[in-house]
C-alpha cells in the first residue's frame, strides 16, 4: 500500500463471509469502503474529481483522506453503521465529503431536496428516522417551521459567526466537528455488504406523500454501472450537472467511482457556458434532460461546436433532430428509461433513428407490459411496464417505513413502474403516459398529491386537482384546477402569493383554472384525464402572461 499522507489512523473493517453467488460482485467492486481501499492501492494519484469553479482536483488518495477525516468527525458525533443521516445541502465539496464518509462508516445517507419546505419537509424528516442532519445555513430557518421528529443534532455548513438557535436542536459547526485534525477511525461492527442500504432517496409521491427508496450499494451499481452502461468506461470523465439529492447526480458521482473513472463537478447547468465548461474540465460524458438539449440546440451554431472532448451524451427524453445534434456537437447520443427505484432496463443504441423511443430491453432484466391484472398485453398495445432482474438486490429494496407502497409496487414478484408503454415488433419501447399523477417539470418529479395538499390549505378552495400540461420546450408545466368554497371566489394571483410562501419554487403552478365543480366519476373521484384532455382553456389564468415570475432559490440547477 502506498505511504499514507493522512494524519488519521483507520482500523480495518472486519472481513465478511465469502460470497458464493456469482451474480453478486466482490465487495471491492461494489462497496464504497472496500473500493476506496482498492483505488488507494491501484491508482492513488489518478484524478477522481475536477471542480469547474476553481479548477481544483482531488485524486483518489485525496478523496480517501478527506473521506476518513469527515467520517471520523461523524463517528465522534455518534454516527454508527446503519444509522440514517439527513443531508440537506446543495451540490458542494461538503456534500461529496459527507456522502462518501457516510458510505465509509456503513451509515445510510438520506439526501433531501434543497427546495423542500413545510409539509413535504416535515414528512421526510419524520419518515427518515434521522437523529443527525447536515444542513446548509441558508436552509436552517425552515426547520423552525416544522416538527422535528427524531432529529436532535444539526451540523451547519456555510455559517459565518454565530448561528441562531433552532428550537431544541443542538447545532454544531461544520469545521469544528467534521474536519478534525487527527484521530483513529473505529471499524464498523461487521463487514459492509453489497446488499446493505447505501441511501434513502426520496421520490415524488403521487397517491400519497413522497416515498423513501431504499437503495443498496448493488442497486446503485446496477443502475448505471459498468455492466449496465458498458460504453461508459473508467477513462471517461462524466459531468455531474444534476443535484446530489437525485439519482441523476448521486448516481453519476458514484458509478464513475466504481469504474475508477472521474467526474467533473459544476455548480449549475448553464447553456451559454456549457461547451466552455466541457473543454475546461475535459468532460467526455454528460446527461442532458430534454430541456437542456433543447436550450443547447437553440444556441447559434458555431464552427467549433464539435471541438471538445465530449464523446457521448444521454438525452432523456429524445428531443429534436438527433443525427443533427450528434453531428453538431461531435458526440454519440443515447437515451434510456430509468427511475430511482430501478436500474436502466431500457437503453438505446447510439444515435437512435427510431422517433420517440426509449430504446430496447437490456440484458439482465425481464420487462413485461401488462394490464391492470398483470396479464401481458399484445405487441403494439399500451400496458404498464413491470420489471425484475436476474441479480439479487439489483433494484430497490422497497420504500422505507411504507410496507403498503412496497407491497403494491412489488406485487406478483415484479416491480410495477406505474408508467404506460408500448412496444413495437422490433422490440423498441415507447413511453405513453404515467398511470400515476406525477408531474415532470425541468427534471423534477412533482407530486400532484403534495401540490394539492398546499392548494387545499387556501381558505377559499373547496377542491383541487393538480395536473401536468405540455410545455412547448420539454416536459410539463403545473396546472391546478380549483373549485371555490360556497359563496366565495378565488383570485388566482392571491392564490399564487399564498403558495409561493409554502412551496418549492418548481412546484408553484403556472396555470390556474377555476371551475364551479370538478368533473367526477360516479364514485366521486376527480376525472383528471378529462382535465388533461381539456388542457389550457380560454378561461385558464397563466401567471407568465400576467408577468408574475417565481424566483428560484440560489440552489436552482438550470439556466436558459
Amino acid at each position: 500500500m502506498p505511504e499514507m499522507t493522512s494524519p488519521f489512523d483507520v482500523h480495518p473493517a472486519p472481513a465478511g463471509a465469502p460470497i458464493h453467488d456469482a451474480r453478486i460482485p466482490a465487495r471491492d467492486r461494489v462497496v464504497t469502503r472496500d473500493l476506496m481501499e482498492r483505488w488507494l492501492r491501484e491508482c492513488p494519484d489518478k484524478v477522481y474529481i475536477q471542480f469547474a469553479d476553481t479548477g481544483e482536483q482531488w485524486t483518489y488518495r485525496e478523496l480517501r483522506d478527506k473521506t476518513i477525516q469527515t467520517a471520523l468527525g461523524l463517528q465522534q458525533l455518534g454516527v454508527a453503521q446503519g444509522d440514517h443521516v439527513m443531508v440537506w445541502l446543495p451540490n458542494s465539496r461538503e456534500h461529496i465529503r459527507v456522502f462518501y464518509a457516510l458510505n465509509y462508516l456503513g451509515a445510510v445517507c438520506v439526501p433531501i431536496n434543497t427546495a423542500y419546505k413545510g409539509t413535504v419537509l416535515a414528512h421526510v424528516i419524520d419518515n427518515s428516522d434521522a437523529r443527525l442532519a447536515i444542513v446548509h445555513t441558508d436552509l436552517l430557518a425552515r426547520l423552525q417551521e416544522v416538527p422535528l421528529a427524531a432529529l436532535t443534532d444539526v451540523v451547519v455548513v456555510g455559517a459565518e459567526g454565530t448561528v441562531p438557535a433552532v428550537g431544541a436542536l443542538t447545532l454544531h459547526g461544520y469545521a469544528q466537528t467534521l474536519l478534525p485534525v487527527g484521530g483513529i477511525l473505529q471499524p464498523p461492527a461487521r463487514a459492509i455488504e453489497p446488499w446493505d442500504p447505501m441511501a434513502i432517496i426520496y421520490t415524488s409521491g403521487t397517491t400519497g406523500p413522497s416515498k423513501g427508496v431504499l437503495a443498496s450499494y448493488l442497486h446503485i451499481f446496477c443502475n448505471a454501472g459498468p455492466e449496465t452502461w458498458p460504453f461508459v468506461t473508467g477513462e471517461d470523465r462524466f459531468m455531474v450537472n444534476m443535484p446530489l439529492f437525485h439519482i441523476g447526480g448521486m448516481g453519476v458521482l458514484w458509478v464513475m467511482f466504481v469504474r475508477g473513472g472521474s467526474v467533473s463537478f459544476i455548480e449549475r447547468f448553464d447553456t451559454s457556458t456549457f461547451l466552455q465548461t466541457v473543454r475546461a474540465t475535459q468532460t467526455t460524458a454528460v446527461f442532458l434532460l430534454g430541456v437542456m438539449a433543447s436550450f443547447l440546440d437553440k444556441l447559434p451554431a458555431q464552427p467549433d461546436d464539435a471541438d471538445s472532448p465530449l464523446r457521448l451524451a444521454f438525452m432523456v427524453p429524445l428531443a429534436g433532430d438527433i443525427p443533427a445534434f450528434s453531428r453538431r456537437f461531435g458526440c454519440d447520443i443515447y437515451t434510456i428509461f430509468n427511475m430511482t427505484e430501478i436500474s436502466t432496463p431500457i437503453i438505446s443504441e447510439p444515435n437512435p433513428t427510431v422517433r420517440g423511443t426509449c430504446g430496447r430491453q437490456r440484458a439482465g432484466v425481464d420487462v413485461r407490459l401488462v394490464d391492470d391484472h398483470d396479464c401481458e398485453v399484445p405487441v403494439g398495445t399500451v400496458g404498464e411496464m413491470i420489471l425484475r432482474t436476474d441479480r439479487p438486490w439489483g433494484m430497490n429494496s422497497g420504500y422505507y417505513r411504507n410496507p403498503q407502497a412496497t407491497a403494491a409496487a412489488w406485487r406478483n414478484g415484479w416491480f410495477h413502474t406505474g408508467d404506460s408503454f408500448r412496444k413495437d415488433a422490433d422490440g423498441y419501447y415507447y413511453f405513453v403516459d404515467r398511470k400515476k399523477d406525477a408531474i415532470r417539470r425541468r427534471g423534477e418529479n412533482i407530486s400532484s398529491f403534495e401540490v394539492e395538499a398546499d392548494v387545499q390549505a387556501y381558505p377559499d378552495v373547496r377542491e383541487v386537482a393538480a395536473i401536468g400540461v405540455p410545455n412547448a420546450l420539454s416536459e410539463e408545466d403545473v396546472m391546478v384546477v380549483v373549485a371555490p368554497m360556497e359563496g366565495r371566489s378565488i383570485d388566482p394571483s392571491a392564490l399564487l402569493d399564498f403558495l409561493r410562501a409554502r412551496m418549492a419554487h418548481f412546484m408553484v403552478p403556472r396555470y390556474v383554472r377555476v371551475l364551479p365543480e370538478l368533473p367526477k366519476t360516479p364514485s366521486s373521484k376527480v376525472m383528471k384525464h378529462e382535465l388533461r384532455q381539456q388542457g389550457v382553456t380560454a378561461d385558464t389564468w397563466d401567471r407568465e402572461q400576467a408577468g408574475i415570475q417565481v424566483k428560484a432559490d440560489r440552489f436552482s440547477r438550470t439556466s436558459s
